[in-house]
């Protein structure tokens, strides 16, 4: 078969690639061409070959038994893929795509068919760009083959390709496609007969074809065409065209394979490097000069001297892609750079780039965007958005608000939420509830971006034919991602897409979510957002339901279940204190979904907060939590007492079980201290540890403010007494250590609180002033604390040396840290 099948490795979207692909099909005139691309298309060649503007993609999806999976396979006009089914077909040779479909296991999580493996051979194009003196390998593939004259191109690509695969061990999905892709060529160079077949691949493939096909192809009667695989019959599966766009092409816009800076190579292919280099020029001139960034005649003089300078000592033939980027660069930016310039290696720009090169990167990429034919068919999920939104009278490009109150509203809402859960650009909401507890019932939508719209719901499609369906799929696939650290944002998306019409399977996923939750932090957004629903929702319909309650009681048990095993240092973590929050809330207010009594909650609570290896923000939440809890049983059982006192009409047996009561369980004499009182106890155990005492309290104050702040009388100064006591106490140096713990406990009451506390402290002194002068301090304390500590040593530091000129037992006249310290 050696001389009859013609084995063409690429690079996918190259220009020159795509050139000597056409003249290989005019030179050769073969029977097939063989194009590496999904076979379950080849039965709907006509709908590629239609007549669309591209970029195009065929995108294919698959969903089965858990495994979901998506690629795209896109084409633009200089794609050599493309160049091979359209010059091939024009050439009256049979043409097909041979690779396996792209649902198939060999392409694991690949997103992009032509993300071929570069990292495999990374050592080799290093070596390569060693060579030549090049950054990166775009530019080496441009000194090798763009720029250079199309004579003895095949055998330079064959050199190339044979070089960087090298002994590479492939991957087996790899293994897997080269077998399959072999076996369609040894099938074509039967039925050719005498006449040759062209097989066009991504280089890397290559190597490993020609080893595949060259022994045992000659021998090839009896090879028969190969048979498609098909998914599983009750999986969901296919493919559907899309329109694609330069920017998801580009390589600086995380595009996995090909060439970066489409629009500037879609030059390269229609007028030549020459003509491509001026053109890039101008654009780059243009866009800054639209966006007032001064540009003259001399500087583009000077960009494109040094773009035929930089040409002639690097040894182009033709100024090269990054000739070009590199005097632009040179003449028009005079500011230091805080990086390498982007096209020395690949990825996205980085935050700062410099505004030239952010003009320069755009206008390589250009602004293409495909569009199907209207003849294409598209999955059953399109024809229904649009019916939906002509019913409710949604237009694109025209704002809207609704009343989430009023039914119409309500469901015109949903289609929108449920559309940008999908990802379907149009309407961007800028206003409306944040959370199950907003007591917002209005949502503002703008019109947005329409770019890209109609791929989005092609792709959309994958998840199913009815909106409704496919967005609780999405749903469950968020609630299901590793890490789980969204669930709190899905469930309430749930709500806001129509919680009546979620699926089983999103049911599923988030409870098993949430017993699967690591962090107390994500647990508490969770628990508060199921239970803000639970208890306040007013217009979604999920009050008091099932499915809420249900996620409320597992939140429950997996918080107190992470909450008693945690362990940690100083220091105060507004995630654990916020579930710990959470906890109180769902205890308080919805004992009926919790499925456990407030007496286990108290006990698992009173553990914590002795445990002497939990953080101390943890335990004094937990003892805040435990002394709230015992308060509302306390107060639940009495009300229960007195509800069967006057039932039974028995006085007297009432009054000796209240008594009983108030000196037995959770409300004996220690409990039944009011909680400042109780926690100034606790203060008192933490007043060797500074630091701890403001993390503690910090927990504290997190879980039970309110109860602090309402104190009056001898209740409410025990806290502030005992405050004041430890820290006018503290030396100079426990000061400094628990000041910014001390003011971060404080931060979590409101101004007018902070007031109240000042006030009991001006009392307790019996000082005349204002409160409100001692929360406004004309500098801030913790720059008082950090002069005073810098003051103690250099005092130190001079001490050692005897250069202290104070007197012996000399006192500072003034001291910064108190008037920190009240």
């Amino acid at each position: 078969m050696g001389g009859r099948v013609r084995l063409l490795g690429v690079r996918h979207h190259s220009p020159a690639c795509a050139r000597l692909v056409a003249a290989a099909i005019e030179e050769l005139r073969p029977a097939y061409v063989l194009v590496e691309g999904p076979a379950d298309m080849n039965g709907r060649l006509d709908e590629l070959l239609l007549g669309h503007e591209l970029p195009v993609a065929v995108f294919s999806h698959y969903r089965h038994a858990g495994r979901s999976a998506t690629s795209w396979t896109p084409l633009c006009a200089y794609s050599p893929e493309w160049v091979a089914l359209t010059a091939g077909r024009a050439a009256g040779a049979q043409v097909a795509f041979i690779d396996l479909p792209a649902w198939h296991p060999a392409f694991a999580e690949r997103a992009n068919r032509y993300a071929d493996a570069e990292l495999r051979y990374a050592r080799a194009t290093e070596r390569l760009c060693e060579r030549f003196a090049v950054d990166s390998v775009d530019a080496l593939w441009d000194r090798l083959f763009e720029v250079e004259p199309a004579d003895g191109l095949w055998e330079r690509l064959d050199a190339y390709f044979d070089l960087v695969r090298g002994d590479a061990q492939a991957e087996p999905g790899d293994t897997a496609r080269e077998a399959y892709m072999a076996s369609w060529v040894r099938a074509a160079a039967r039925a050719a007969g005498d006449r040759p077949v062209l097989v066009v691949t991504g280089g890397f493939h290559t190597p490993a074809l020609r080893g595949l096909t060259g022994s045992d192809a000659e021998a090839g009667a009896g090879q028969e065409w190969p048979e498609v695989p098909l998914p599983e019959p009750d999986a969901v599966a296919g493919s559907y065209l899309v329109p694609y766009s330069y920017r998801q092409l580009d390589a600086f816009a995380g595009y996995q394979s090909g060439m970066p800076s489409p629009g500037y190579y879609e030059q390269v292919w229609e007028r030549g490097p020459r003509e491509a280099a001026d053109t890039l020029v101008r654009a780059v001139a243009g866009r800054l000069r639209a966006r007032r960034h001064p540009v003259s005649t001399a500087d583009l003089v000077a960009a494109r001297a040094l773009t035929r300078g930089l040409s002639l000592l690097r040894g182009h033939s033709r100024p090269a892609r990054t000739d070009v980027l590199d005097g632009l660069a040179g003449a028009l930016i005079t500011d230091d750079l805080a990086g390498p310039l982007p096209w020395t290696g690949r990825g996205g720009l980085a935050a700062g780039t410099h505004p030239v090169v952010v003009e320069m990167v755009a206008a390589c990429s250009g602004d293409r965007v495909g569009r199907l034919h209207p003849d294409t068919p598209a999955p059953p999920l399109v024809h229904e958005v649009a019916a939906l939104l002509a019913d409710a009278g949604i237009r694109t490009g025209r704002p809207l608000t609704l009343d989430l109150g009023d039914g119409r509203d309500l469901e015109r809402s949903r289609l929108l939420h449920r559309l940008r859960v999908l990802g379907v650009p149009g309407h961007e909401r800028t206003a409306g509830p944040a959370h199950g507890a907003d007591p917002v019932f209005t949502e503002r939508w703008e019109p947005g971006e329409r770019a890209g719209r109609d791929a989005a719901l092609v792709e959309a499609g994958s998840y199913g034919a009815r909106l409704d369906e496919a967005a609780a799929a999405v749903l469950a696939e968020r609630a299901g991602g590793a890490g789980r650290e969204g669930l709190a944002a899905a469930l309430f998306d749930a709500v806001l897409c129509g919680a009546a019409s979620v699926s089983d399977r999103l049911l599923a996923e988030l409870a098993t979510g949430v017993g699967e939750v690591k962090e107390p932090g994500a647990l508490g957004e969770v628990l508060a957002t199921a239970l803000g629903l639970w208890r306040h929702d007013r217009v979604f319909g999920v009050a008091r339901g099932p499915l809420l309650g249900a996620l409320v009681g597992e939140a429950v048990l997996r918080g107190l279940w992470l909450l008693e095993g945690l362990r940690g240092g100083p220091g105060m973590d507004f995630g654990r204190l916020r579930a710990v929050v959470a906890l109180r809330d769902a205890c308080v207010h919805a004992p009926e979904a919790v499925p456990v009594p407030r007496e286990a909650v108290a006990d698992a609570a009173r553990r914590v907060s002795r445990d002497a290896e939990a953080p101390a923000d943890l335990r004094g939440a937990a003892f805040a939590l435990c002394r709230t809890l015992v308060r509302e049983e306390r107060g639940a059982r009495e009300e229960r007492q007195e509800r069967q006192e006057r039932q039974e009409g028995e006085k007297e047996a009432g009054d000796s079980t209240r008594s009983a009561s108030s000196r037995t369980g959770p409300g004996s004499a220690r409990d039944g201290r009011s909680l400042p009182r109780a926690a100034a106890d606790e203060v008192l155990a933490l007043a060797g540890s500074g630091e701890q005492l403001g993390d503690w309290l910090a927990g504290l104050f997190a879980v039970a403010r309110d109860q602090v702040s309402r104190a009056r009388g001898p209740a409410g100064d025990a806290l502030v007494g005992v405050l004041d006591s430890l820290v006018g106490a503290m030396s100079d140096e426990e000061f400094l250590v628990a000041l910014p713990s001390l003011r971060q406990a404080f931060a979590f009451f409101p101004p007018r609180e902070r007031e109240h506390i000042a006030r009991q402290l001006l009392e307790r002194r019996r000082l005349r002033g204002s409160a409100r002068s001692l929360l406004r301090t004309g500098t801030d304390p913790l720059v008082v604390a950090e002069g005073r500590a810098l003051e103690k040593s250099v005092d130190n530091l001079l001490a050692r040396y005897g250069l202290d000129t104070a007197s012996p037992g000399a006192e500072h006249t003034q001291r910064p840290q108190d008037e920190v310290r009240r």
